[in-house]
This record gives structure tokens, C-alpha cells and sequence, in this order.
């Protein structure tokens, strides 16, 4: 899999990127642990995150719950060719997809009927598909299947017998704050939401990744309503994997909307993932991060 590194059945398929909530009313969420990537960035200056999660390997039955698209995942999504999957959007995203900047399932239009809303949960945070649903309704579309994204390096982990572990704290706002707790002899990243373990709802399974981008952009609130971030140019960046903290930079090229992300340590070279997921946390340049072992 270019994104994870990991071998799978499915490695070089197209991933599929769904936008899902964030909201208390909306938690646990179903097939979050699932996702080979994440990425989560405030759709309103200092207040409310989303997330698009990217699947390819594994198929969860459940997926949600699905959320509205906003314009600065568009990019993101494209420079690592997914499909895009979305409830509705901000005029600025719908704008954009409609015209067919990028292949999209929107849960408006609900093609084929496959996706539906769950009783017992408040809209419009009751919204939910499948990864299979997902897949084959891309088939019908005639949706591409084959992946072209070049993929990220990646390089062997040797357990390290100094290594400690540690937290990263990452400042959103409550109830949106987020930390992980690294564990050494696991070599792996534990996510917690608000202070509880984030777990998905579907298996019972806490949120780990084995490696975390701190992305750093800023943002702007436009319309009343809206975001607008800028994820495309360049920043600052602090790759978190095998309990080290790696400071560096990210680039995306502004002329080529599907251009790849990129991250760089100091010295410019492009970083090298431990083999597993990847969590992408947008946040502010000013916004406080801290990491303590």
C-alpha cells in the first residue's frame, strides 16, 4: 500500500476518502480504526474539527457518520488520488465537485441507495454507508480503480531499547482536544478525544497509528459559516513515529491541485514513515503542541 506501506490484497487500489464528524453527538464513530489514513483539520477557526478518513486495505461493514465536504480537503484528497465521499458540502466544496474537479460520492444523491440514516442518533450525525457499498457504487460510476499516487518511503523499525513512553498533546479546542500516548513496546500511538480513549464503534478498538504528522497551516473563517485553511504551498511540520519527535517542513504545490503532500526533515530530505497509518493534524502555526515522555 503506497500510503501505509503494508502488504494487502487491495494495496493498489484507489483509496476511498470519507469526510466524518467529530461531534460529541456523533461518537463513537463506526470504521474509524480501520482507516490506512487520517486527516483532521478545523472546518471553523478555533472551534470544530473533521476529519476525511482514507480506506484501502480493510473494508469495514459500517462507516460513519458521514459529514458535509468543505473545499480544503478537496486538494488533500486528490494529491493522494482517493475517491471522495461526502453528505453535502459548503457551497465553496459543492461548487468544486459538481463541476467534476474530482471523482465524488455525494450522500445527497445517494446513488444506488447506498447510503441511509440510523435511528437513534441525532441528524445529522445518523448518516452512514460501507466500504463495499462504497467500492462497487465507484464501479458503476466507472470510477478508475487502479491507484496512481507515487506512495511515501518508508523504513524498517528496530525495536529501541532507550526509547520511552510519552504523550503529544495537540491544542484543539475542547471538546475537540486530542492527545495520543505513545507505548514503546507496542511502537505505537494510542488516540484519545476529549480526554477518552477514541475508540471505534464498530469492533470496539481504540484509534492507534504508528505515525503522526503535525501540519501546520493557517486559517481564516470566510462566509460566517466556513474555513478557508491553506493546505496548499507550504509549512511548517513535526513528524511524530518510533517514539522520536522530527522537525521539518510540508509542501504541496499550489500550481497542481493534485500534486502530492510532502514532509521534509530540516535537512530537506523527504521523511521516511514506519510502515502503518498515518494521522495528519492540521492546526495553527501558533497553536500549541506539546510532546513529554
Amino acid at each position: 500500500n503506497p500510503i501505509t506501506g503494508i502488504i494487502c490484497e487491495n494495496y493498489n487500489r484507489r483509496p476511498i476518502a470519507v469526510i466524518m464528524a467529530n461531534d460529541p453527538a456523533a461518537r463513537p464513530l463506526s470504521g474509524i480504526s480501520s482507516a490506512d489514513l487520517i486527516i483532521e483539520m478545523p472546518v471553523v477557526t478555533g472551534s470544530i474539527t473533521r476529519i476525511a478518513a482514507f480506506f484501502t486495505c480493510v473494508s469495514p461493514s459500517e462507516i460513519g457518520s458521514l459529514r458535509s465536504a468543505r473545499h480544503d480537503f478537496i486538494p488533500l484528497a486528490m494529491g493522494f488520488d482517493a475517491i471522495f465521499v461526502h453528505w453535502g458540502g459548503s457551497h465553496f466544496a459543492s461548487d468544486k465537485l459538481d463541476k467534476g474537479i474530482m471523482d465524488n460520492i455525494n450522500a445527497l444523491y445517494n446513488p444506488f441507495g447506498i447510503f441511509y440514516r440510523k435511528s437513534g442518533l441525532p441528524a445529522p450525525h445518523n448518516g452512514f454507508t460501507s466500504y463495499d457499498r462504497l467500492w462497487l457504487t465507484s464501479q458503476k460510476l466507472c470510477y478508475r480503480d487502479k491507484s496512481k499516487f507515487d506512495g511515501y518511503l518508508f523504513t524498517s523499525y528496530d525495536k529501541c531499547n532507550a526509547c520511552q513512553n510519552g504523550r503529544l498533546m495537540i491544542d484543539y479546542s475542547v471538546p475537540y482536544d486530542v492527545y495520543y500516548d505513545y507505548n514503546a513496546v507496542k511502537n505505537s500511538y494510542s488516540r484519545f478525544r476529549a480526554g477518552y480513549p477514541e475508540i471505534d464503534k464498530l469492533n470496539n478498538a481504540q484509534v492507534e497509528t504508528k505515525n503522526i504528522v503535525i501540519m501546520r497551516a493557517a486559517s481564516r473563517p470566510i462566509d460566517d459559516q466556513y474555513n478557508d485553511v491553506d493546505v496548499e504551498g507550504g509549512g511548517k511540520a513535526i513528524v511524530y513515529k518510533n517514539g522520536i519527535e522530527i522537525s521539518g517542513s510540508w509542501k504541496k504545490d499550489k500550481e497542481n491541485t493534485a500534486s502530492k503532500l510532502y514532509f521534509f526533515d530540516d535537512k530537506g530530505a523527504e521523511i521516511k514513515f514506519t510502515p502503518g497509518k498515518i494521522i495528519i493534524e492540521i492546526v495553527e502555526p501558533y497553536q500549541k503542541i506539546s510532546w513529554a515522555k
